[in-house]
């Protein structure tokens, strides 16, 4: 192949046309199609994958990479916890005791979830709560809820409020509801408002009193692991099924999760359509120069030209329209990216969506998708124009053109 041919005349075809400026016009178009289709997809997958990581860092807090909870009374127990310390020294543990309450403050009345915790073991994994408890003392009956609660309720630090039991004590001919007066000492922000709105912490001390629990008798065990979903497996050929179980996060999410990858799949192959869009009007452009350089081609091939060389000048004219359309858009998808990330351009609701600013974060299998899936697109579209190119008839167009 004569590469100095082939380069010579790709560099003739690229070059503005006086006569026929329609063609160099689709090309530009084309050219802007394929940038801003890959400018797009590069920030909407950037966007998407941003907003799945904002939430999985909230559910793993407020939900805990693993949970042990009972499937039957007593299963989960002092001795349990010692034995998976013992057996797992990498991984934290928290036990807890939990309970339906209902909290009051004046004529204000709001429902809960209160988890009695133990303090120290529950700051190392649960970083909310840690925050929370940093720089207070927490004691018997004191109280930390959601900042939802502490709203709902106008409470101010170290403030009684009443909290109201599902459980009932037996009193003459009436069954009254368990009741407490706990010092409410702060609140935390989860940032999603399901939490925020929903649960409370209080020392386990203060749950095994009020329930009459045994102090060697928890409602399950928290559990921080790095690496939940293989640590979910040892634990569970560790533990006794039959009374014990364990479950993950994401089985606890994982239809709202399947719900965002699903989305964002949608999303993948919609947008993709731009560029295949763009893609038509380089299939345009090129058959455009095939019709308008017919004679051209006609005589290049009479000369000796293969036609394996005139595929290769349309071809690498349809490659480079749309190589130079995929870095542009790379540039501009960038350049988007670090504009979000660093002006306040677009703000969200923060207790729908736990952030205010709009979460970032570009996957590098989400990128190379977009590269290969637009590289494929160019190619193709590339191909049949300089097919095309190869299948003129020689003599005829000399002898009428």
């Amino acid at each position: 192949m004569n590469k100095e041919l082939v380069n010579f005349i790709v560099k003739k075809y690229l070059s503005y046309d006086k006569k026929n400026p329609f063609i160099s016009i689709s090309a530009i178009l084309a050219f802007v199609g394929v940038s801003i289709g890959i400018m797009v997809l590069i920030i909407t997958m950037a966007i998407m994958n941003g907003t799945i990581k904002e939430f999985e860092s909230k559910l793993f807090t407020m939900n805990y990479p693993l949970s042990i909870f009972p499937k039957y009374t007593k299963a989960v127990d002092q001795k349990l916890l010692s034995s998976l310390e013992k057996e797992f020294p990498e991984l934290k543990f928290s036990p807890y005791i939990s309970a339906q309450a209902m909290v009051q403050k004046d004529d204000e009345m709001t429902g809960a979830l209160l988890f009695g915790i133990i303090k120290e073991k529950e700051e190392q994994i649960n970083t909310i709560f840690k925050k929370a408890v940093k720089d207070i003392e927490f004691k018997k009956y004191d109280l930390i809820t959601g900042i939802g609660i502490s709203d709902t309720l106008y409470l101010n630090a170290n403030q009684k409020t009443t909290i109201y039991f599902t459980s009932l004590n037996p009193s003459g001919f009436s069954m009254l509801p368990t009741m407490k007066r706990f010092n409410y000492k702060t609140n935390f922000k989860s940032g999603l408002n399901a939490y925020d709105k929903a649960y409370m912490y209080t020392p386990i001390e203060s749950l095994q009193t009020i329930l009459k629990k045994d102090k060697n008798i928890f409602d399950g065990i928290h559990i921080y692991s790095d690496n939940a979903m293989e640590d979910i497996k040892r634990i569970e050929k560790f533990l006794d099924q039959s009374s014990v179980g364990i479950i993950g996060w994401w089985q606890q999410n994982g239809n709202f999760f399947s719900a965002m990858q699903m989305e964002k799949k949608a999303l993948f192959i919609v947008l993709l359509l731009i560029i295949l869009v763009a893609a038509l009007n380089i299939i345009s452009s090129l058959l455009m120069t095939v019709m308008s350089r017919r004679k051209e081609i006609a005589l290049l091939l009479s000369m000796g030209t293969s036609t394996k060389e005139i595929k290769a000048i349309f071809l690498r004219l349809g490659v480079i329209i749309g190589f130079a359309g995929i870095l542009s858009g790379i540039a501009l998808g960038f350049g988007g990216m670090w504009i979000l990330e660093n002006f306040n351009i677009i703000s969200l609701p923060a207790d729908v969506y736990g952030t205010s600013k709009l979460p970032i974060e570009l996957d590098f299998i989400d990128f190379i998708s977009i590269i290969i899936g637009a590289i494929i697109i160019i190619l193709l579209s590339s191909y049949y124009p300089a097919s095309k190119a190869t299948k003129i008839d020689v003599i005829d167009v000399l002898r009428n053109e």
